[in-house]
């Protein structure tokens, strides 16, 4: 699995110009799956967003957890994150879990954050995506599992 994490002032994301999910300050994580990824992956990936320290504190150290901040997650399924371009001038997308893998796995990623009481906003599952966000930092992180 891999997740690219960006702290954010907000995001949003829309689809046919319908925005359908939006979020103020928190993290905009775009979430991709692989063939191996199983519920043990989105379970330890969930749990480490949670608990990142990426937010200031008063000394300006970023040493407090989205929990501790009050902020929000907008999750948007990414299967470009598995990408290759190592050879050709295409990217080849053979690592990426299919559809019928990936999305349950997506909703149970989903649904582990929102255990927590967070705020959680989705793009749409496999739909073409807009995506806006104000990065606030900028702070972006990759995270693999």
């Amino acid at each position: 699995m891999k997740v690219v994490l960006q702290r954010v002032s907000r995001a949003s994301v829309a689809v046919d110009g319908k925005v359908v999910g939006a979020i103020g300050r928190g993290y905009l994580a775009l979430i991709g799956i692989t063939h191996t990824d199983a519920e043990p992956e989105i379970d330890w990936m969930a749990e480490k967003i949670l608990t990142l320290r990426l937010f200031p504190d008063a000394d300006g150290k970023m040493n407090r957890s989205l929990g501790d901040a009050g902020g929000a997650v907008l999750v948007v399924s990414q299967f470009t994150l598995y990408g290759d371009v190592r050879k050709g001038r295409r990217p080849s997308f053979v690592d990426a879990a299919p559809p019928e893998v990936a999305e349950p796995l997506y909703e149970r990623f989903v649904a582990r954050l929102r255990t927590v009481g967070l705020e959680v906003a989705t793009g749409a599952f496999g739909a073409l995506m807009d995506v806006e966000l104000v990065n606030d930092g900028p702070v972006t992180l990759l995270l693999e599992r």
